[in-house]
């Protein structure tokens, strides 16, 4: 009896695919959009290492940008695939939580950072690198998934009622929070590298492996 290897796909399938890569590509340009300011800078000034400060608060603008893309990715399934209304949405609801949360991180990074540098000139400082790393690492994906709650919630909810849960839970699954923190910085590696190829193609596809990440590290406050 003949046994047929491949079978074409459903129309349900081919339609799940395309409306996939249409809400991947329509986030990158979103997400270009909403980064802009800090794009620009980075492609006029040309040693961004000695202006920091300055890009610190230009990423600010990556924060809402970053709920607004979550907000696409948890729209995907229902219904037609559409970008710009759950993008707006995610964006106006947790853009100024978002952005006040980023840089709360942003500073807590910035003083490990400094403390780090000034530590490893005593002969017991590399002892302490491991610490600093990992409460670095530790903020970050703090900050991601608290960002991601405050787009997907259904509810509104403060900051401060967020910060000790998500903390706690990003703690407990450590693995994928880490594994955040290397995909955010890979993609980052890729858009200083290659522009237009980490901004029109790798992004979502990454930020969609920190979605779900941090989807499964939050799951226990999806009722909020």
């Amino acid at each position: 009896m003949a046994v047929r290897l491949l079978r074409p796909a459903s129309q349900e399938t081919y339609d799940k695919v395309f409306g996939m890569v249409y809400v991947g590509l329509m986030a990158n340009v979103l997400l270009a959009v909403g980064c802009s300011p800090l794009l620009l800078a980075l492609a006029v000034v040309r040693d961004p290492l000695a202006s920091w400060p300055f890009f610190v608060v230009l990423s600010g603008f990556c924060a809402p940008a970053l709920a607004g893309v979550f907000g696409c990715f948890a729209a995907l399934g229902d219904g037609p695939p559409t970008v710009w209304r759950p993008f707006v949405t995610a964006y106006r609801r947790a853009a100024g939580r978002a952005v006040a949360v980023w840089f709360g991180g942003a500073a807590v990074v910035a003083v490990l950072a400094f403390d780090a540098v000034a530590v490893a000139r005593t002969s017991w400082g590399p002892a302490l690198v491991p610490f600093f790393v990992t409460a670095s690492v530790l903020v970050v994906a703090t900050v991601i998934a608290v960002v991601l709650v405050l787009a997907t919630g259904s509810n509104p909810v403060r900051v401060r009622a967020l910060l000790w849960p998500c903390l706690c839970l990003v703690a407990r699954r450590w693995y994928l929070g880490l594994a955040n923190v290397v995909v955010l910085g890979l993609a980052v590696a890729i858009v200083l590298a290659q522009p237009l190829v980490g901004l029109l193609v790798a992004c979502a596809p990454l930020l969609y492996v920190v979605f779900g990440n941090s989807r499964a590290i939050t799951a226990p406050l999806s009722g909020q």
